[in-house]
């Protein structure tokens, strides 16, 4: 299963995707999607959304991740980068594409096994879980990061599901 991990934001939208195969996971691409700065909000977000309309276009994932929106003591931001976020989520959608969403703490525990670790433990971990993968960046690898734990999160569920098939 093909799956893209997403990191929105309206600076740097994070993008990395990765092949599931079993207990195999595989990069296969990751990158950013950086609209102008002194651009209004309405113009970011469109470039959002057509940066990911080509990447699920190039890549054609199966699956799709988002990380949810980090609430912090700026409203404004908070609501500024839901935006950013409900781009992220739309685009895959519209493809018919399923869309999972997990807060920052379960992506982190899920990849560094603490849900308090720093972006440098969560990069450290993605190059160690994804051998010889060139980062473009932090947001690009938090994208991966969100990836990664939805391929845990689905092999888990796939099973849960097997055993419950099985049992009497």
């Amino acid at each position: 299963m093909r799956i893209l991990g997403l990191d929105p934001g309206l600076r740097t939208t994070g993008w990395g995707v990765v092949e599931v195969d079993g207990a195999r996971i595989r990069h296969v691409a990751n990158g950013r999607i950086v609209p102008d700065a002194d651009a209004p909000v309405p113009a970011r977000l469109v470039a959002i959304f057509e940066g990911l309309e080509e990447v699920l276009s190039r890549h054609r994932p199966q699956s799709a991740a988002v990380e949810e929106t980090f609430v912090n003591a700026n409203p404004s931001s908070t609501l500024r980068l839901g935006f950013a976020r409900g781009v992220a989520l739309l685009a895959p959608a519209r493809l018919g594409i399923e869309v999972a969403e997990y807060a920052t703490t379960v992506v982190k525990k899920s990849v560094v096994g603490t849900g308090r670790a720093d972006k440098e433990q969560v990069q450290a971990m993605v190059q160690r879980l994804l051998p010889g993968v060139r980062l473009d960046g932090a947001d690009a690898a938090d994208a991966l990061a969100v990836a990664l734990c939805h391929g845990h999160h689905v092999q888990t569920r796939g099973r849960w599901a097997a055993a419950q098939a099985v049992a009497p």
